[in-house]
């Protein structure tokens, strides 16, 4: 046989191509959970910068207290609109006011008193309803669940930043 015109066997090449797809099994996964956990941490920086502006206002005008607990959900019912939110926040304490989170999904705003009271509210949630882009509950909260708050292993968990702490946040190994 002349070496001239040696070439890869067919067994060869088939090898290389199973050997890529395991590759592709094994990686592609792992891929699509950092993609999750990417938008899941886009979406809590977007939060706690969004109530670092509202606490900082706070400070300015004395209307919310300075500590949160998880009790503050069930009193936080009054949904605040992102323009009145972005108006009182915007420029002088953020910049510009994420209204989405890391899905494309709404963030949502909750006060313990109506935004327009002159008594001012004194609790506030910073909310997202996380990859399937819906809640449960009142104001989006389920205050029947086994274990309203904590650790979460989900995508599909919402995460809740109240007054200085997240109440609801992802914990440990994520699941779709």
């Amino acid at each position: 046989m002349n070496s001239k015109y040696r070439g890869f066997t067919l067994i060869e090449l088939l090898i290389v191509v199973a050997i890529i797809g395991i590759l592709a099994a094994i990686a592609i996964p792992n891929l699509l959970t950092a993609v999750q956990r990417s938008k899941q941490k886009r979406s809590m920086a977007d939060m706690r910068t969004i109530a670092t502006a509202w606490e900082a206002r706070a400070t300015d005008l004395s209307r919310y207290n300075a500590a949160g607990a998880i009790s503050v959900i069930t009193l936080c019912s009054n949904m605040v609109n992102n323009r009145e939110l972005s108006g009182a926040l915007t420029p002088t304490y953020l910049k510009l006011l994420p209204v989405r989170d890391g899905w494309g999904n709404e963030l949502k705003f909750y006060t313990d008193q109506p935004w327009n009271d002159p008594k001012g509210a004194s609790d506030y949630i910073v909310w997202s309803a996380a990859k399937n882009g819906t809640s449960t509950g009142s104001a989006g909260w389920d205050a029947t669940a086994t274990s309203p708050g904590g650790g979460t292993s989900n995508f599909n968990d919402d995460i809740l930043f109240s007054n200085g702490i997240f109440v609801q946040y992802p914990e440990g190994v994520q699941t779709q």
